[in-house]
């Protein structure tokens, strides 16, 4: 599941790893790496203990932790290979990369990703038990924020509204105050800020935010799945969401009455975000779309609709997010449906979506998603203790079963005898 900022620089880790080129990461492309670049590393098997059976050069670390946050809110509780496995892909630094085949390699810090780091760290603290690993995370953040406070995919490139998202968010669930972690005095609820369109943009883009800063003399445009992603952060929220209320106003759009652009350079706006996030899904039939270079129409983004229900959710606006919800129950289905076999990282966001929505993730569009993701991966603990229930067994009910037979036995043999 790629995010732009991960399009892009899984095509940066991709050279960097093959030594063809050093630099920062990649502009979105709104493409997906393609496996025929020349740049690009063969197949990776992926291991036992992770959720998924596609190659996890780009998202080993992103899916496995989705799958972990997913299982954990569906009731499920992850085998502890899967989990050791998470941990065991961190950095000494703290950080971690997109997924790393050796474990006992030394990082390589320029591919680092944030988007891993912030969606392992949310996962560790849902799990719980994991301070120390989530403590050496947020230390991460802090060293590698940028100085107007966003946050790169990969260290040293200019910051994305999806990575600063991601990040506050991190933070959030660690217990950390993001207003309080900052650089030059700008934090990442700043770095979004300056990113969300005000009263000068098109009046269909305001409160959306852009991807990344706009070139001199450029105007900045909105991105919907960089909007979907990071409201979650600018409304106080992480993963996973809680259901809402479904019943509540609907977001308001920024106003301007005045035509200047007052949001520019302030803090960012939740409401105006969940308001841009509402109408462009009424506006699309209840799905966000993405627009992939060579493609003759945008193509449905199934990534961006489920963070923009989220989103919305944490808002407190559920019931604007209700039709998207219905929409990736009648079409997600073949967005989960991967080349190996189930994406674990698709049908975890589905799961998380459903939860936040009041839905049930056992029968979502006709499919248990949370059967297909746990089929995905290795064993979990649950399972097996309910094995154990459901088998009936129980050395009390074995002896209340011979206790019986014998009473039974003695009454037939007393009626018997009666009788004689």
């Amino acid at each position: 599941m790629l995010t732009p900022a991960r399009t892009g620089a899984a095509l940066l880790t991709a050279a960097l790893l093959t030594g063809l080129v050093a630099g920062p990461a990649l502009a979105d492309t709104g493409s997906s790496p393609s496996p025929a670049t020349p740049a690009s590393p063969s197949p990776v098997a992926p291991p036992a203990a992770l959720y998924g059976k596609g190659d996890p050069t780009y998202d080993g670390v992103w899916r496995q932790a989705m799958a972990l946050m997913a299982l954990n809110s569906a009731k499920v509780t992850p085998g502890a290979a899967a989990v050791d496995w998470l941990t065991g892909q961190q950095c000494a630094d703290g950080g971690w990369p997109s997924f790393r085949a050796d474990a006992k390699a030394a990082c390589t810090a320029a591919t680092e990703d944030s988007n891993a780091t912030a969606l392992a760290m949310q996962a560790l603290v849902a799990l719980g038990g994991h301070q120390a690993a989530v403590d050496k995370g947020v230390q991460w953040l802090k060293t590698n924020q940028n100085s107007d406070g966003s946050w790169s995919y990969n260290p040293g490139s200019p910051g994305d509204a999806d990575s600063t998202g991601l990040a506050v968010s991190a933070l959030r669930a660690a217990g950390v105050d993001p207003t309080q972690v900052a650089k030059d005095g700008r934090t990442g609820l700043t770095a979004l800020g300056a990113l969300q369109l005000g009263c000068a943009a098109p009046a269909e883009q305001r409160g959306a935010l852009a991807y990344q800063a706009a070139a001199a003399g450029q105007p900045a445009s909105a991105n919907a799945l960089a909007t979907a992603q990071a409201t979650l952060a600018i409304a106080g929220g992480s993963l996973p969401v809680a259901a809402g209320s479904p019943t509540g106003p609907a977001p308001k759009a920024p106003e301007c009455a005045t035509g200047t652009d007052a949001a520019a350079g302030g803090a960012a706006s939740a409401e105006s975000a969940a308001a841009y996030l509402a109408t462009t899904l009424a506006a699309g039939g209840q799905h966000l779309t993405l627009s992939t270079p060579g493609a003759a129409a945008p193509s449905p983004d199934y990534s961006g609709t489920t963070w923009a229900v989220l989103s919305l959710v944490r808002s407190g606006h559920p019931q604007q997010a209700a039709g998207a919800v219905d929409w990736l129950a009648a079409n997600g289905g073949s967005w989960t449906k991967g080349p190996a076999g189930p994406d674990a990282g698709a049908t975890a966001a589905l799961i998380l979506a459903a939860q936040a929505a009041g839905r049930d993730p056992h029968s979502f569009g006709g499919t248990d998603l949370v059967k297909q993701l746990t089929d995905s991966g290795p064993a979990v603990q649950t399972a097996a203790k309910e094995s154990k229930k459901k088998s009936g067994f129980s050395p009390w009910l074995l002896g209340c079963g011979v206790l019986i037979g014998i009473g039974g036995g003695l009454a037939i043999s007393l009626s018997r005898k009666r009788g004689q």
